[in-house]
């Protein structure tokens, strides 16, 4: 059986930057309430009046950047996988997209709808692939445009400052080298929760010209909807086990951490997780607080800036790991 390891590491996100004192221009909020309950102080969010960046756009600016750092072409790439939430189309999904876009070969595509665990979804999903011989090199994509979909006023507040858009993408290739790469992934999931982080309709439930009919100002099932409360309670517990889970099944204890990349949901979280392992700062790495959370994308935009600061080295253990709408959870373990 061969190893997955990552060859190349790219990101990309938008040039206009939102801060929290922009937001107070058309909600009732605050650059101090805002950063004491998620750390956040800015974010990125497409402006249509000046960019033509979308969820694919974004995701085929980062591919870019990681197939020329992997010293690969686009015709190296055997297989798609494309992690969000927020595609242009409500069908068909973006992977099909970036094939277009990068002018691929007739290589397949696969969409991954797991929303804050997405990224670590799709590594799994590639990481299989590779593991079986069945494909060589598979690009791997997170890619999100909230701002496109956020209620923006002080009714929405509580979820629209959190989101942020970008994109980020890794190339995963074949290896042989013995205990490098990915090491183990691990996935969960409790659906019994999935409509205490949910954006219900427009869906087969609740379709378009019944939304339309009702015309109720009222409605906000369009809209994102977050318990935040309820959310960040359990994502405490899942990430503290989705992180012991990769350990343990790799005989490794917390000590032999060297870079934690949190999923970008709150730095509260981080910081609680960050205590609970006792990790110094160098041994995490959070970036919230210049992009929000950007769902399928943050875990590998985090990477991907670690890695280009020089925190990441050969050698070191990685631990990927994302809790998030759904619920679903789960963690990627990494020898660089």
């Amino acid at each position: 059986m061969y190893n997955s390891k990552i060859t190349g590491l790219g990101y990309y996100v938008p040039e206009n930057v939102v801060t929290n004192d922009d937001l107070t221009q058309f909600m009732e909020t605050s650059d101090e309430w805002i950063q004491e309950r998620t750390g956040i102080k800015e974010r990125r969010w497409i402006d249509p009046k000046t960019s033509d960046d979308s969820t694919s756009v974004m995701g085929a600016k980062a591919a870019k950047i990681a197939i020329e750092r992997a010293g690969l072409t686009k015709d190296d790439i055997d297989f798609i996988v494309f992690a969000t939430l927020s595609p242009e189309l409500y069908f068909p999904g973006g992977g099909v997209q970036i094939q277009d876009l990068l002018d691929m070969p007739t290589i397949g595509a696969l969409d991954v709808r797991n929303q804050c665990s997405g990224f670590i979804y799709a590594m799994s999903v590639a990481d299989q692939f590779i593991k079986t011989g069945m494909y060589k090199n598979i690009l791997v994509i997170g890619s999100e445009n909230h701002s496109g979909g956020l209620e923006k006023s002080t009714r929405g507040r509580g979820v629209t400052v959190i989101f942020g858009d970008g994109a980020g993408a890794a190339v995963l290739s074949r290896s042989e080298e013995e205990g490098k790469g990915i090491l183990s992934s691990h996935l969960h999931s409790e659906g019994k929760h999935a409509k205490e982080l949910a954006l219900i309709g427009p869906s087969t439930g609740r379709w378009v010209d019944t939304i339309i009919e009702e015309n109720d100002p009222d409605d906000t099932s369009y809209y994102p909807y977050m318990n935040g409360q309820f959310v960040f309670k359990h994502a405490v517990v899942r990430f503290s086990e989705a992180i012991m889970e990769g350990l343990e099944a790799n005989g490794l204890q917390k000590e032999d951490i060297d870079m934690l990349i949190p999923h970008q949901a709150n730095l509260r979280i981080a910081q609680f997780i960050q205590k609970k392992f006792q990790l110094s700062d160098d041994k995490v790495y959070n970036n919230i607080m210049k992009y929000g959370n950007t769902t399928a994308a943050s875990v590998i935009i985090a990477l991907t800036e670690a890695w280009e600061k020089g925190k990441i080295n050969d050698g070191d253990l990685v631990v990927l790991a994302a809790f998030g709408s759904g619920f679903t959870w789960g963690s990627v373990v990494i020898r660089w």
